[in-house]
């Protein structure tokens, strides 16, 4: 796999050991976190949690119903306390919504406390992935694809801010993605603790 095409490390950060590892991923709605989230958790044998499912699960509603109730702002401050309990776990892979790095709190748990892992797609592709799905409320617009450009331009600079490590994913399998997000983690891992 050319990584060139698929990943690169911001070298900034080793600060986690792979006995411990948690993997947290960041990026756009219908990127594939939470299909990425769960093969990566399979093969690491570690438990998988998606922000948002969990938000939902605690709720007994659906996402747009709370933006429906209680605005973006409620749903993110629901959001931020989900990922600050998530992220204070250890050996655990956890898929974020993709506005959770937006506020600044999550960004510094995100951080502080595990892998970040940014998964990157082409508009094109994200649209692909999202057309149908009536659960993503900001897409809910008369032009999905001038949302989904404003919404990267605002958020991708957040997304390489706390990214250990980014991948395309676009031209690959999730599998394929997968044993190359653990290789590149286990591997940064081990050398910022020889």
């Amino acid at each position: 796999m050319s990584r060139s095409n698929l990943t690169h490390f911001s070298g900034n950060r080793g600060r986690v050991a792979s006995e411990c590892l948690n993997l947290f991923l960041v990026g756009p709605m219908g990127v594939g976190k939470t299909t990425l989230g769960r093969q990566l958790a399979s093969a690491l044998g570690v438990p998988f949690t998606d922000s948002d499912h969990e938000i939902e699960r605690r709720t007994g509603v659906n996402i747009p119903l709370i933006f429906d109730i209680e605005g973006e702002q409620g749903f993110r401050r629901r959001e931020r306390d989900v990922i600050d309990e998530f992220t204070q776990r250890h050996g655990i892979v956890l898929a974020t919504g993709g506005g959770a790095v937006l506020d600044d709190d999550n960004r510094a748990h995100l951080r502080q406390r595990g892998k970040v892992v940014y998964l990157r797609a082409s508009i094109d592709h994200l649209l692909k992935r999202t057309a149908s799905d009536r659960n993503r409320p900001l897409l809910q617009t008369e032009n999905p694809r001038l949302k989904l450009e404003q919404l990267m331009a605002e958020r991708d600079p957040l997304y390489r801010e706390v990214a250990d490590l980014t991948v395309d994913t676009d031209r690959h399998s999730v599998h394929r993605t997968a044993e190359y997000i653990i290789r590149s983690v286990r591997r940064d891992s081990s050398a910022h603790s020889s």
